[in-house]
């Protein structure tokens, strides 16, 4: 690891405790974001919300910065309270009628699952594809489809999809394209608008390392009027500053799905990491978490466990997830808790996480516990 980025690496104190390698669940926070939340903790205790001013600038902060990372614009942003709700109005928000398909997979995290299952009783078909299908077959159940929901990296095998020509294929198709993108966001670098995204939801307690409770959800402006907010609350609409106006026009941005009080302390925190990654840059980030994930895989297999899924330039992430025939991956799991190694059990498999600031000598003291 070269010095820069220990220089980054002295953000996560964590470090200096444990060998942390379960950003796919819960990241530890950086020094920048718990700070910008303990400042706002303090300033409520001193002054409540004498500062409020400052809170809408770093609302606003948080939309212009997540529009920097992503390739989109401030006005397609919303902050929402977690991945699941940015699903939740995207599927519930779109109008589906009897008969309508939605093209979805078999291997998705519950909330990428459920939601989709929910429009079955309203009539909608769902069309179940693999993440490992050819894009050829996925390009195919796009035609004629509403909707296609997908994964960036898929939480347990870290199967890495591609993008762009899933975009295209969609866009080709008039195929609404909904990325669930917690596992890649902060991890790898992505521009919406040349994958031809229609929508995208990220929480940021994971790659992005920021807090739970806090998540931001894109949606293109060409779109937004086909996704009505069913969460309807104050401050979904235009004039939610004007108390006593009971005019429904919806805010003309992204805004429009906000429908109440945000989490103002987690938005500092969030503000204060999405800015970290940008001033390293996610392609340096995405550089060091391939390397690492490659390094994992390759200890994992010399110690004769097997891959969850093959791994690629194209295909790989940070997640790999291993396991061996006759032993049990939550005992693998604790053992390497003992030595102070975090990673997850998942279904089977041990699932470890690097981020950048993790180093080889510490992913190969991993692979000796293995």
């Amino acid at each position: 690891m070269g010095c820069e980025i220990l220089t980054w690496r002295a953000q996560f104190p964590v470090t200096e405790r444990m060998v942390y390698l379960n950003h796919a669940a819960v990241a530890p926070l950086s020094r920048r974001a718990a700070g910008a939340m303990q400042g706002l903790a303090e300033d409520c205790l001193h002054y409540g919300s004498y500062h409020y001013d400052q809170w809408l600038k770093v609302y606003q902060g948080i939309r212009v910065l997540t529009a920097r990372l992503i390739g989109a614009e401030p006005g397609e942003i919303a902050i929402t309270k977690n991945t699941s709700e940015g699903i939740a109005t995207i599927a519930n928000g779109l109008s589906f009628r009897p008969g309508d398909r939605i093209v979805c997979f078999r291997e998705e995290f519950p909330a990428n699952f459920f939601p989709w299952r929910v429009l079955e009783k309203d009539g909608a078909v769902l069309d179940w594809l693999s993440i490992y299908d050819p894009v050829e077959r996925i390009a195919e159940a796009a035609k004629d489809a509403k909707l296609l929901a997908i994964s960036w990296v898929n939480y347990l095998s870290g199967h890495r999809v591609d993008l762009e020509s899933i975009g295209a294929a969609c866009r080709d198709a008039g195929c609404f394209f909904f990325l669930d993108a917690i596992q890649g966001l902060g991890a790898f670098p992505i521009d919406v608008k040349k994958c031809k995204v229609d929508a995208l939801a990220a929480d940021a307690h994971k790659w992005m390392l920021g807090p739970e409770g806090c998540a931001v959800l894109y949606v293109r402006q060409e779109v937004q009027d086909a996704v009505f907010p069913r969460e309807f609350g104050w401050t979904n609409v235009a004039h939610f500053a004007d108390y006593a106006s009971r005019d429904m026009t919806l805010r003309p941005d992204a805004g429009r799905y906000e429908c109440g009080t945000l989490n103002t302390i987690g938005c500092y925190g969030l503000h204060a990491a999405v800015e970290l990654l940008l001033e390293i840059g996610v392609e340096r980030i995405a550089e060091s978490v391939q390397k690492l994930g490659d390094l994992v895989a390759e200890g994992a297999q010399a110690k004769g466990y097997r891959l969850a899924a093959e791994r690629t330039p194209d295909t790989g992430a940070g997640i790999v997830s291993f396991c061996k025939d006759g032993v049990d991956s939550r005992m693998v799991v604790a053992r390497l808790k003992e030595q102070g190694i975090m990673a997850a059990p998942r279904q089977g498999w041990v699932r470890v996480s690097p981020h950048f600031y993790i180093t080889a000598e510490e992913i190969e003291r991993m692979c000796q516990v293995l």
